[in-house]
């Protein structure tokens, strides 16, 4: 077997090759290091092999990933590698080898290093002292990436989200979690693509996760190195770069049928182009879905009314001008349209509803951003500046609510319905310069400055014979950051991390779409500009017990700052809150075994949270502070080569511990009765297993297969959301027969069937009187292709 053509030079290049079998490894690892490599004995292609991330040569990169297997690369031509069984004559010559292969084998426990990217340092995972989860792009099918971050909730426990729907949902991480809906409160989860922040106050946009190199989930808080709005951790996706030297693409699709629901289609194609080789490289890729619908309006006599459309693509423009300097310049777009909103009502049908109008939502996102970086030996600059724009637009319906000039009468049952719309529109502008340190077993530092304006603005409508604007707010956010993180060994394996950042923050607020001296009237301080100043201090410390275990501890603290929302007509403030956790934990690593555990304790003080006032609209406020408790546990196993099983538990167990007595600018008032916090499960699991093998003729068989079970969670803080949902198992499944050219591929969704209720809302107006859930889209199947040249 030979992998990609013959190159006349080779170069350092970013590596990321996860622990699989050769053949596919060496596929990987051509594409990305742009070098040919090959072996003639087709026994070798089941050898598993050990991950390899980092910025390598291919012949470094072939020597790490060999390791322990019994197997050498020899170069036979510039860049060109032929892998085949290492001579035991030679290697019991050599007394003190370089890297020794056959001692590696010997000693089968010893560990590989992976590398931690998400740290803005490149940490060895072995001197890492927190929670971290790496999965390789390589793991996402086309099937997975169609999911976007559901495929990332899929397959790490600690990840969880709302499901509202794609583009208008919220994620939590190991139980920091604060409400269902999405107003003008930044979310508890950092989310980033590549070097750029995706969002600040906005919903998660559901990136499409075609050619991504990685995804690195970091357990919070992270406020040393990511700031504001990283309380539960941070989510980085990695795209893949262009390849500077190999004209390569691919291209997929698929047929999807749903059970009780509409048949959906999905395809895309991406394109690497070296423009002037080893100089300037093009990658871009393009994408679109059509997922068909399955919930039933009998209302209004519908069937499948929730079907989405999705379109999107990226483009990544790559220059390479010498001295060690690398720019990149990358842009993303996506849009996301639901004809309906995806939640039944349980008096009705587990996939039914009754409802008066179509409830449609819509999400664009786009993202352009400049990166370049400078590398002086174990030093690197790095410099970026990133805008992110959003537009979110959701309808809900709801009964017909009166004027707002008598705010103190409800409507009555019978009034006739109503439409309620809202549209969010966020458009951010970062930048950052920041100069890092490399050292070895994780020691370095890590100086940088940063600036970031976010602006937020919510406009919204009642539609009823004629659209009536309704109290409108604008939320803007100026930060300018210094922060730092150094590591130091006093002594032989053992680490102590310090860290802190310091952050001064201009809020400011106004009304839309109605006179201030109404909007404003309840609260006058609310337009008022103010400033908050944070110091988020960061200590930890790492021991190596063995080269395959290591014990880690942490504290570190996380915030958000204030803003305001409106309550009904009139709005007000609500103040920043701030979580400090304490966290101690373990993590195993050998050629056959993986194992994490973590547990961790923290204090969460004026935890802001999305409620629903006495009308039924979604409004913001102080929610009392609250403590949360988490237990996690991770674990691979392979047992043979070619398998692998995976187990991961995770247990939550959050209060709070004091409630505030929340007063409505109507005649009304909201008494957090909750002790627990919203949405994230006490109890949450996942057990997965997957399956190479190399049949005749050059084929291999991939097989995969899972099931995550959910606990029981709320809705959220108060006593119209107080209810509970989760309680149910997720399931899938995928099998793919082909080479490394092509292949055919069948996945299966939800094989159980099963309804649960992932999310129980639908219209927040229609809460008091209506059973709502949200079920898991039924049983699906999928038969896709995918073609690489």
């Amino acid at each position: 077997m030979i992998a990609s053509p013959a190159l006349a030079q080779e170069r350092a290049a970013e590596v990321d090759i996860s622990e699989t079998r050769l053949d596919a490894a060496i596929r990987a690892l051509s594409r990305q290091a742009s070098a040919s490599i090959g072996f003639r004995e087709a026994r070798l292609a089941e050898t598993v092999v050990r991950p390899v991330r980092g910025r390598f040569l291919a012949s470094q990169a072939l020597e790490r990933m060999l390791a322990g297997t019994g197997l050498r690369a020899r170069r036979v031509a510039p860049a060109t590698y032929l892998i085949e069984p290492a001579p035991a004559r030679k290697v019991a010559k050599r007394s003190r080898p370089p890297v020794p292969v056959q001692a590696v084998a010997e000693t089968p426990t010893q560990p590989v290093e992976i590398t931690v990217t998400a740290s803005k340092r490149d940490v060895p995972l072995g001197s890492y002292p927190g929670g971290v989860q790496i999965v390789s792009g390589s793991e996402f099918s086309a099937a997975d990436a169609l999911r976007g971050t559901e495929a990332i909730e899929a397959r790490i426990a600690s990840v969880a989200s709302t499901h509202l729907g794609p583009g208008r949902n919220k994620l939590f991480i190991r139980g920091i979690a604060d409400s269902s809906f999405v107003g003008p409160t930044q979310s508890t989860v950092g989310q980033y693509w590549g070097n750029s922040r995706i969002t600040y106050s906005a919903p998660d946009p559901n990136l499409r996760l075609y050619d991504v190199q990685s995804v690195e989930v970091l357990e919070g808080p992270q406020g040393t190195l990511y700031g504001a709005g990283s309380l539960g951790g941070v989510v980085r996706v990695v795209p893949r770069s262009p390849d500077l030297r190999s004209v390569e693409g691919a291209a997929w699709g698929g047929v999807q049928a749903v059970q009780h629901g509409q048949p959906g289609v999905d395809g895309g194609a991406v394109l690497n182009l070296p423009i002037k080789e080893d100089v300037i490289g093009l990658r871009a890729l393009a994408f679109g879905s059509v997922e068909g619908g399955y919930i039933d309006d009998v209302r209004r006599g519908l069937d499948d009314v929730n079907r989405v459309r999705t379109l999107g693509g990226r483009a990544g423009l790559r220059v390479d001008p010498g001295d060690d300097w690398i720019l990149d310049l990358n842009a993303v777009g996506q849009r996301i349209d639901g004809d309906d909103s995806q939640y039944a009502e349980r008096g009705v049908g587990e996939l039914d509803r009754a409802s008066s109008i179509a409830q449609p939502f819509r999400n664009d996102y786009w993202l352009v951003d400049l990166v370049a970086r400078k590398q002086w030996g174990s030093l690197e600059l790095t410099s970026s500046l990133g805008y992110a724009g959003q537009y979110v637009f959701e309808r809900f319906e709801g009964p017909e609510l009166a004027e707002p000039e008598d705010p103190g009468i409800r409507p009555a049952a019978s009034a006739a319905t109503a439409a309620y719309s809202q549209a969010n529109r966020i458009s951010m502008v970062t930048g950052e310069v920041r100069l890092a340190r490399r050292g070895a077993n994780g020691t370095g530092w890590l100086l940088a400055a940063s600036l970031l304006h976010n602006e937020a603005r919510t406009n919204r409508r009642m539609e009823v014979a004629f659209g009536t604007p309704l109290t409108g707010v604008s939320n803007q956010v100026e930060e300018a950051t210094l922060y730092g993180e150094g590591t130091l060994e006093p002594f032989r394996r053992f680490t102590v991390t310090l860290g802190g950042r310091l952050t001064h923050a201009r809020l400011s607020g106004s009304a839309e779409d109605v006179t201030e001296a109404f909007a404003f009237r309840m609260d006058p301080t609310a337009r008022a500009s103010r400033e908050e100043t944070r110091l988020l201090p960061s200590i930890a410390a790492a021991y190596r017990a063995t080269d395959a275990l290591t014990l880690f501890a942490r504290f570190q603290q996380g915030f958000r700052p204030g803003g305001i929302a409106v309550r009904r007509e009139f709005i007000q403030r609500f103040a920043g809150d701030r979580v400090s956790t304490a966290e101690a934990g373990a993590r195993y690593r050998s050629s056959a075994l993986d194992v994490a555990v973590s547990v961790a304790a923290t204090r969460w003080t004026n935890i802001q949270a999305d409620l629903i006032d006495g009308f039924g609209f979604p409004t913001t406020a102080n929610a009392g502070d609250g403590r949360v408790l988490s237990l996690g546990m991770i674990s691979r196993w392979r047992p043979i080569a070619g398998l692998e099983l995976d187990a991961a538990l995770y247990l939550n167990d959050s209060k709070v511990t004091e409630r505030l007595f929340i007063t409505l600018p109507i005649e009304d008032a909201v008494f957090v009765q909750a002790d627990r916090l919203p949405n994230v499960a006490d109890a949450s699991g996942r057990v997965g297993a997957s399956y190479v093998a190399t049949l005749a003729d050059g084929l291999q068989l991939t097989a995969n297969a899972y099931a995550r079970y959910v606990g029981k969670s709320t809705l959220g803080i108060g006593p119209l959301l107080g209810r509970l949902q989760g309680d149910y198992l997720d399931t899938g499944a995928e099998v793919r027969l082909g080479n490394a050219r092509r292949g055919i591929s069948l996945s299966l969704g939800n094989l159980l069937d099963a309804r649960g209720n992932r999310f129980a809302l639908g219209s927040p107006f229609l809460i008091r009187d209506r059973d709502q859930t949200t079920p898991l889209r039924p049983r699906s199947i999928r038969l896709g292709f995918d073609a690489n040249f």
